[in-house]
Parts: structure tokens; sequence; C-alpha cells
């Protein structure tokens, strides 16, 4: 089946990558009705908690240090009991991928206290990363963190909690989750510049068919189509660097010079607009190393 375009029937619609920052955000970052209907089908939230409002936390409520925010959508939510809770959502892999996301949803945690007195007044906070790789060798997708008591596990500490979902993993035919789960996955596994047929139980989704509206190429200007190309390209770029592929030209020395290469990537991160300290940390580099190369070509 064939999605086709309502305005022009003649048209067959053609999509962007859900998984690429600019475009998640653009679905979920401002429009909460999908948001609040992708985050019940996917968190681990008890059986007698379902989302019924959310805000969206200021940009101007993160970290002091910008390279240790990797966040694309942070959210307040309000459950049908009236309990209120946070969402830190991520998209992006790095080196050090877990340490940062458990800094990040910890650095969100203790900053509620900036408005509030009392320790008792905090919200947990739950970080849900969407990984477009693998980072676990075994057949596990779906990975749910919290802090556990080391003999009854049935004692539990709810304030910090970590999702990770791999989904390259992801296997339909085989999953026991909620339906809602499995078609908002797939979502996200499935639809890119490559598709042109889409699944009818996509389809049939309400909330699914209007995020799929929301990937149509023709709803993007030039300016954001240049972003989503830029976009791809540091994620590209940045895997480059963590790959065993990258290491082969590695020099005997800044003194003798780094191979062409190596350096060739740190400018093209350079250029996509990632940090100094995010560039060292990937290329195993000092910031002032770094800085030379980057230099020594303008």
């Amino acid at each position: 089946m064939m999605f086709i375009r309502k305005d022009n029937p003649a048209i067959m619609a053609r999509y962007l990558d859900p998984k690429n920052d600019l475009v998640f955000k653009k679905i979920f970052g401002h429009h909460p009705e999908l948001l609040k209907s992708f985050l019940n089908a996917i968190l681990p939230l008890p059986q007698d908690c379902v989302i019924e409002s959310l805000t969206y936390i200021p940009t101007e409520n993160v970290p002091e240090i910008p390279s240790l925010k990797y966040s694309i959508v942070d959210v307040r939510c309000c459950d049908n009991h009236g309990r209120y809770f946070i969402v830190e959502m991520q998209l992006q892999w790095t080196n050090d991928f877990i340490k940062r996301m458990l800094f990040n949803t910890a650095t969100t945690y203790v900053r509620q206290l900036e408005k509030r007195e009392q320790y008792r007044d905090l919200s947990p906070v739950y970080g849900l990363a969407l990984l477009d790789t693998k980072f676990d060798e075994g057949e596990e997708w779906f990975h749910h963190y919290q802090m556990t008591h080391s003999i009854d596990k049935n004692k539990k500490l709810d304030d910090v909690q970590l999702v990770l979902i791999e989904l390259p993993k992801l296997k339909p035919t085989t999953m026991t989750q909620k339906k809602s789960a499995i078609l908002w996955l797939r979502f996200l596994k499935e639809i890119d510049e490559k598709t042109r047929e889409v699944d009818p139980s996509l389809l049939n989704a309400a909330p699914i068919k209007e995020a799929l509206h929301l990937l149509e190429i023709a709803s993007y200007d030039e300016v954001e189509l240049m972003a989503y190309d830029r976009e791809w390209d540091a994620v590209r770029s940045e895997k480059t660097l963590l790959s065993g592929r990258f290491k082969e030209g590695k020099a005997e020395g800044l003194a003798e010079g780094v191979a062409k290469g190596k350096a060739e990537i740190i400018r093209r991160l350079h250029r996509s607009g990632l940090s100094l300290e995010q560039i060292s940390q990937a290329a195993e580099l000092s910031q002032d190393e770094v800085q030379r190369i980057i230099s020594s070509a303008e």
C-alpha cells in the first residue's frame, strides 16, 4: 500500500528519517499529543499510570555546559493520579554514552531544587534513549535500569530511571509488548528516505499517521533540509571517529603530523558544529591538539 498525499493523489509521499534530531524534534517537540501517545506506549510506567498532560521544559533549564547536554526533548508529565515526573529524551550515540546519559538524567533531577525547597517535592526522572545502533551484544533490545535493593528485588527507588531501546534489534514478530509500543518503534525503525511503501498497520493508527505526515519531505523548506543533511554528516563522522578503522591511520605523534584521514574527519566534525570537547574525547586528543588541526586548514 502506498501512502498518497491528500493534496495531490498523483504524488506519492517521500519521507525523512524520524531518527534525525531536527525531524524528531519537529514531531515530538512541537506536537504534545503525539509525544504523550509515544511516551504512554514506550515508558515502563506503573500499570495504573497514564500520562494525561505534559509541558515542555524551557531550554534555559539545561546544564550550563552545552557539550554535556544531548537531550532532544525534555518534558514534565502529569499522570492520572496527579503525580509528576520528568522525561529526558536522547538520540545521539557517544563513546561514553551511558555515563553521559546518567549524568544528564541525574542533573535534570537535582536541578529541580532550584525552584523547590523540600526534597520531598522532587519528581522522578526517566532518561529515555532511542538508539539506531547496538551497544550490547545480547539479543535484548529494551533495557530498563533503576535502583534496586541488592537482596530484595521488590524494593526499588524510582527517582532516577534509564530506558534504552536498541532499534536495530527490534523484532516485531517476537515482541510481547503492547501494540501501541510496537507500532511507534516500527515507525522509528522502518521509515526513512528510502521508504516508498508504508505498512497499513502504521497508517491505521491515527497518531502515527499524523506523525507520518510530519515526515513528508514536502513539509520542510530548503533551510531545514540542509540542516537535516548536516546532522547526518555529523552523526556519520562521529561514528567513524569511534570505529576501529579510524585508528588505523594514527600517527606516531603530533610533531610528525596527524594522519590526513583523521585530521579531515576532525575538521568535518568542527564544521558540523560539534564542540572542541566532544571532538577531543572522540579523537583521543587534547583540545589544544584538536584546535591546532582545525586552525591549520583555515
